[in-house]
C-alpha cells in the first residue's frame, strides 16, 4: 500500500541515507535491551508484510521465544491492488494473510506455535476505528510488554492510526511503546528534523539474520510485482525494499 505522500518518485535513496551523519550516529542496541527476559513482545502491524518490513530482523532474533510473542494483524491489506481484476479484495483478504505466515516461517520462527490476532479493519480506513482497535489491544497487553508498531508519523494513514491507538493503549496497559519508520525512509531527509533522532536505536542484524529477511520479504510476492491487469507498478518497487532491508533496523524508543 502506497504511502499518501509517495508519488511516482523513487524518493531518498539508499546511498543518501548511508551516508547521513544523523543516522550514523544512532546508537546500537541489542535484542535484549528491547525485549528483556520475561517480558514479550507485542508485534502490531497495520497490514500483511509490515511486521517483516519493519521489525523481520527483530522477529527472526524471538526465534525460540515464541511464547514471548504475541503478533497483531490489524487489517488483511486487501486495498492494495485498487480496481484490479487480478487481485480483487477477497483473493487479497486471502492470500495476504498467508504470506506473512510464510515470510514468518522464513525468519525462523514456528508459526504453529505462535499467537497471532487477525483484526480484519477496513484496509486505509483504520482511523474510522482508532478507539475500537484502542480497545482491543488493551485487552490483550499486559504490564511491561514491549509493544512494536508503525511509527505515530510514518506518511501512511494506517500507520499513523495504528501508532496513534498503540501510544494510547500502552499507556492504558502499562506497557512500552516502540515504534519503527517504513514510509519514512521514501518522504523524509537524511538530516530530517521531523525524525525523533534523539529516540532512536539501531538492532544489527548480522549476515545469517539479514539473509532470513531477504527470504522474508520475499514470501509476499503479492507486493514485488506489477499488475497485469491496471498496469500498477509493484506496491514494493526494489527501490523501496533496499531501504528496507539494511543491516540494521531503526526503532524510535
Amino acid at each position: 500500500m502506497k504511502s499518501k505522500n509517495e508519488s511516482e518518485s523513487a524518493g531518498t535513496s539508499l546511498s543518501q541515507w548511508q551516508s547521513s551523519p544523523l543516522l550514523q550516529r544512532v546508537p546500537y542496541i541489542s535484542v535484549h535491551e528491547l525485549v528483556p527476559p520475561g517480558h514479550r513482545l507485542v508485534v502490531i502491524a497495520p497490514h500483511p508484510d509490515d511486521e517483516v518490513l519493519g521489525c523481520g530482523g527483530l522477529l527472526a532474533m524471538m526465534a525460540g521465544r515464541e511464547a514471548d510473542l504475541l503478533m497483531v494483524t490489524v487489517t488483511d491489506g486487501d486495498a492494495s491492488h485498487p480496481g484490479s481484476r487480478l487481485w480483487p479484495p477477497a483473493r487479497l483478504r486471502d492470500e495476504r494473510p498467508l504470506e506473512s505466515q510464510r515470510s514468518l516461517a522464513c525468519l525462523g520462527l514456528d508459526v504453529a506455535s505462535l499467537q497471532w490476532h487477525r483484526l480484519g479493519l477496513a484496509d486505509s480506513r483504520v482511523q474510522q476505528s482508532e478507539d475500537e482497535l484502542c480497545s482491543k489491544l488493551v485487552d490483550m497487553l499486559r504490564s511491561g510488554d514491549r509493544v512494536l508498531t508503525t511509527w505515530r508519523h510514518d506518511a501512511h494513514s494506517d500507520h499513523e492510526a495504528v501508532g496513534r491507538a498503540c501510544a494510547n493503549a500502552v499507556q492504558l496497559a502499562n506497557a512500552v511503546l516502540l515504534e519503527v519508520p517504513v514510509w519514512a525512509w521514501h518522504w523524509a531527509a537524511p538530516q530530517d528534523p521531523r525524525v525523533p533522532w534523539q529516540r532512536a536505536r539501531k538492532l544489527a542484524l548480522d549476515s545469517a539474520i539479514l539473509a532470513r529477511k531477504h527470504r522474508a520479504v520475499s514470501a509476499h510476492s503479492s507486493q514485488l510485482q506489477a499488475d497485469s491487469d491496471t498496469g500498477a507498478p509493484a506496491a514494493l518497487p526494489p527501490y523501496s525494499l533496499e531501504r528496507l532491508v539494511q543491516p540494521f533496523e531503526l526503532i524510535f524508543l
